[in-house]
C-alpha cells in the first residue's frame, strides 16, 4: 500500500495586492510541516506542488535531506479566487441585493482585525455560486473545468508505484475536491470540506490495488496553537 500526504500551503496573503505568496506565518507553517515529518521518519518517495507560488514555496520551505526533487503538476492549483472576485462577485451583486450587501461589508470591513468574518460570509456565497454554475464567465475556469483537472490530478498520484509515500502541497479547495471524492460525496461537501481545512494541515489517505481510504483529515498537532490559522 501507498500513502498520499495532502497538504495545504501555509498562510498567503489573501487582503494584499499580490495574494500569491505566503506570509511570515505561512513560512514558519511549512517550514513545521519538514520538521514534522522528518521527526516522524518520513520521507517521500514523490513531492509534488501545484504551479501557483504558495503551493511551491511550501513545498520548498518543507524539503528536508533525501527528499526527492519536487515536481510541478498544474491540476493540483486552486480554483481562481480572484477571478471569481474580480468576474463573478459584480455579477451575482447586480443580480442579488442580500449578496451585494455582502460585498460592500466585506470591503468596507478589509482593514480591520474581524475582517476574515465578513470576507466568509460572502465568499461562502459566491462559491455557491460558482459550483451551481449559475453564472459563469469566459475569463474564469468553471466549476466542472476544475473538478475535471483536480480529479486528473489525483488519477495521476495514484498511479504512483506500489509503497510510495507522495506528499502534496496544494490548496484548500483542492484537498476538499480530492477527499469528496474518495468519499464519494457530492460537489456541495467539498466546499463543506474546503472552509475546514487550515494552513499547512496534513490529510493522509492510503492507496493501492485500486482502492483509496481517508485515514485522517486536517491534522494540525504539528502546528502547536501558535502557527494555527485557516485564512
Amino acid at each position: 500500500m501507498s500513502t498520499l500526504l495532502l497538504i495545504r500551503h501555509g498562510q498567503a496573503t489573501p487582503f494584499e495586492a499580490d495574494t500569491d505568496q505566503l506570509s511570515e506565518l505561512g513560512e514558519r507553517q511549512a517550514q513545521a510541516v519538514g520538521a514534522s515529518l522528518a521527526r516522524a521518519g518520513v520521507v517521500p518517495t514523490r513531492v509534488l506542488h501545484g504551479p501557483m507560488v504558495r503551493q511551491r514555496r511550501s513545498a520548498e520551505l518543507a524539503a528536508q535531506p533525501g527528499w526527492p526533487a519536487a515536481e510541478r503538476l498544474p491540476g493540483l492549483a486552486e480554483y481562481d479566487g480572484d477571478g471569481q472576485m474580480r468576474y463573478l462577485a459584480p455579477l451575482l451583486a447586480q443580480r442579488d441585493p442580500a449578496f451585494a450587501t455582502l460585498l460592500q461589508e466585506a470591503e468596507e470591513r478589509r482593514e480591520l482585525p474581524d475582517r476574515n468574518r465578513s470576507f466568509q460570509k460572502m465568499l461562502e456565497r459566491l462559491l455557491d455560486v460558482y459550483l451551481s454554475g449559475e453564472l459563469e464567465h469566459p475569463q474564469l475556469e468553471s466549476w466542472a473545468a476544475f473538478r475535471g483537472r483536480v480529479r486528473a490530478a489525483l488519477k495521476d498520484i495514484l498511479g504512483s508505484p506500489g509503497g510510495s509515500t507522495v506528499a502534496v502541497f496544494t490548496s484548500g479547495g483542492v484537498i476538499g475536491l480530492m477527499v469528496a471524492s474518495v468519499l464519494d460525496a457530492p460537489d456541495a461537501s467539498a466546499l463543506k470540506l474546503n472552509w475546514r481545512v487550515k494552513n499547512a494541515s496534513i490529510t493522509q489517505l492510503t492507496f493501492g490495488s485500486g482502492r483509496v481510504s481517508l485515514d485522517t483529515f486536517n491534522e494540525t498537532a504539528h502546528l502547536g496553537e501558535a502557527l494555527l490559522s485557516w485564512r
